[in-house]
């Protein structure tokens, strides 16, 4: 695995192999790694000749300084694993390698950042569109992989090469879940041991919401969902939708559309763990 810091040195290198014919997949992340991570990385391995893989913590995307602070972070446990699974090209910028001047640029994603994410943390977005946007025109890959875990933030990425006109295909993967369904996430490292193991009722509400659907309208079945997170005390739920799989919009009837997911933030203990589930 070749390990690159410079801009400039990963961006000559990928433009090497691209005039060699060979296909660039690639996968940003912010490290502490974990196997929903990995199953991108070996898709991306298996579809295309080069994995090109970057760790980098982007700050202009936390609104929460004290989130940002305590991200957790292990570059030596994340190197090993990248070598384990054979990583062509890691990259590893600094701050302010990618921000060497103060960021202004801002995007507009219409209704697709007004609502959950974006309606809970402003700026989120134009944080990810940038980092992304630039992370592309860096490692020019022909391929990017995302989790669907993050939805939302999947379908912003998708608008953003629409809007920018970015040679990439976005391949969107499933949610890589744990054994007992919690979804897998860098902050589930952040949990207690008594967090953890209550976790998992995340994903049975959610689970619950897709059995429940064909007997009972998304209004009344999302009130039921809400009085059952706030019944558990150690779960303070931010907020649990049902939306179109499109413009991310709330709907009112199952027949709104035809994808609609069920999307949910809580916090347990100081940790914010997000989900979602396909309904139709």
């Amino acid at each position: 695995m070749i390990t690159f810091s410079k801009i400039s040195d990963i961006s000559n290198f990928v433009t090497k192999q691209r005039e060699d014919g060979k296909t660039i997949g690639f996968v940003p992340t912010m490290g502490a790694l974990h196997q929903g991570h990995l199953d991108l990385m070996l898709r991306a391995k298996q579809e295309n000749d080069i994995l090109v893989v970057s760790i980098f913590v982007n700050p202009i995307q936390f609104n929460n300084p004290e989130d940002l602070e305590k991200y957790p972070r292990d570059l030596v446990a994340d190197i090993e694993l990248l070598e384990d699974i054979g990583c062509d090209i890691l990259f590893v910028p600094s701050v302010t390698e990618m921000y060497p001047k103060k960021v202004s640029k801002e995007y507009s994603f219409g209704p697709l950042e007004t609502v959950m994410e974006g309606a809970s943390r402003p700026g989120h977005f134009n944080g990810v569109a940038i980092v992304v946007s630039k992370l592309f025109n860096i490692t020019l890959p022909h391929k990017a992989y995302f989790g669907e875990k993050d939805f939302q933030q999947l379908a912003i990425i998708s608008k953003l090469v629409e809007m920018d006109k970015i040679p990439v295909e976005i391949i969107p993967c499933p949610t890589i879940r744990e054994v007992d369904g919690l979804a897998m996430s860098s902050r589930n490292k952040r949990l207690t041991n008594e967090e953890r193991a209550i976790a998992p009722f995340i994903y049975k509400m959610l689970k619950f919401a897709k059995k429940t659907s064909s007997t009972t309208s998304p209004d009344k079945l999302k009130q039921q969902i809400i009085t059952m997170f706030n019944d558990r005390y150690e779960f303070d739920l931010e907020y649990f939708e049902f939306a179109d799989d499109k413009e991310l919009q709330p709907i009112n009837s199952w027949n709104s559309s035809p994808g609609i997911i069920a999307f949910v933030v809580v916090k347990l203990g100081k940790v914010r763990l997000i989900d979602n589930i396909r309904i139709i």
